[in-house]
């Protein structure tokens, strides 16, 4: 492992370059952003937009649109980002020991010195319970999925520790919101949700397992597992396995989904978002080199506009 000094204004390696934390954010607050993943709106975006999947498809399931509707699509968006940062600031607590061994890691706050435990955990508290008075204003059914929700989350940042399936456990918590906002708008749970949730967690595989081969070497000398490892050379095999449940997963459920009530055109159109999003994954699958951490980085961004896909296209189908 290269040794590296954090850099003296505290920018964290793999953050976004220029990012508003680092430029324009008040000084006092930037540790606290950093923690959060501020400086990485990637992630935000990853757990949001299973979020908008569902709420989406759930009005085409029914054919209802209501102004409470807009207000889960805007809380959702709140809601993301604030449990994403008490996501990752609970596993920098947790990885401590781990990110100070990592090279893409240890500029983070904790292990730099920016920022105590104590003062972490303070601030995961903050957000949690800001998180937690948005969820209140849910269905009932909601709420209790949102308590649920807690349990992946917090498993989440051990998993590398004992299995070599972490990206499961995190495909588990970030594709939550799917069900989430699903019963927020229906007040229950049913199966076009749950197969859309699964695809989710098909997807969350394929661009994590891109993610980790950042760190594999590292990741084998201080003993943390996950799929990049397990995979190694045979990884694009099984992310085209990845792709491939994603995309059949989302159109069982985008077709449980609109068969109900929903037109022939709509039908089509949700068919279509699922099959455009399986193409923009396996464009990537095309430019992957698994030895160049800033290709994986790249490719792991691009699953922002992989996920704005499919939404696209449901957005078009309510409309129909």
């Amino acid at each position: 492992m290269t040794n590296i000094t954090p850099t003296p204004d505290g920018h964290v390696a793999d953050a976004v370059k220029g990012n508003w934390v680092d430029n324009i954010a008040p000084m006092a607050s930037r540790p606290f952003l950093r923690l959060s993943r501020a400086d990485r709106p990637i992630g935000t975006w990853l757990l949001l937009l299973p979020c908008w999947w569902g709420l989406s498809l759930a009005m085409i399931y029914d054919q209802t649109v209501t102004w409470h509707d807009a207000w889960i699509a805007v809380s959702c968006a709140i809601g993301a980002w604030l449990m994403r940062g008490a996501g990752c600031t609970w596993n920098d607590i947790s990885d401590r020991h781990y990110d100070g061994q990592v090279e893409r890691t240890r500029s983070r706050p904790i292990p730099s010195g920016q920022i105590s435990v104590p003062k972490a955990v303070i601030w995961m508290c903050i957000q949690a319970f800001i998180a937690f008075s948005i969820l209140l204003t849910y269905h009932v059914n909601a709420i209790f999925l949102g308590i649920m929700a807690l349990v992946p989350v917090a498993i989440y940042p051990f998993a590398k520790r004992f299995t070599w399936w972490p990206q499961v456990f995190l495909g588990l918590a970030f594709n939550w919101g799917a069900l989430l906002a699903w019963t927020a708008h229906t007040g229950s749970l049913i199966a076009p949700a749950i197969a859309l949730y699964m695809a989710g967690i098909a997807w969350t595989l394929f661009y994590d397992t891109i993610y980790a081969h950042q760190d594999t070497e590292d990741d084998a000398l201080i003993g943390v597992k996950s799929t990049a490892r397990l995979f190694g050379t045979n990884t694009t095999p099984w992310l085209w396995r990845f792709l491939i449940a994603t995309i059949l997963l989302m159109a069982i459920s985008t077709t449980l989904t609109a068969l109900p009530q929903a037109s022939t055109l709509a039908l089509l159109l949700v068919l279509a978002g699922s099959c455009f999003m399986g193409w923009h994954m396996a464009r990537q699958l095309h430019r992957l080199d698994i030895n160049d951490p800033k290709i994986c980085l790249l490719l792991f961004r691009e699953n922002r506009t992989t996920g704005m896909i499919p939404l696209v296209f449901f957005c078009i189908a309510l409309l129909v």
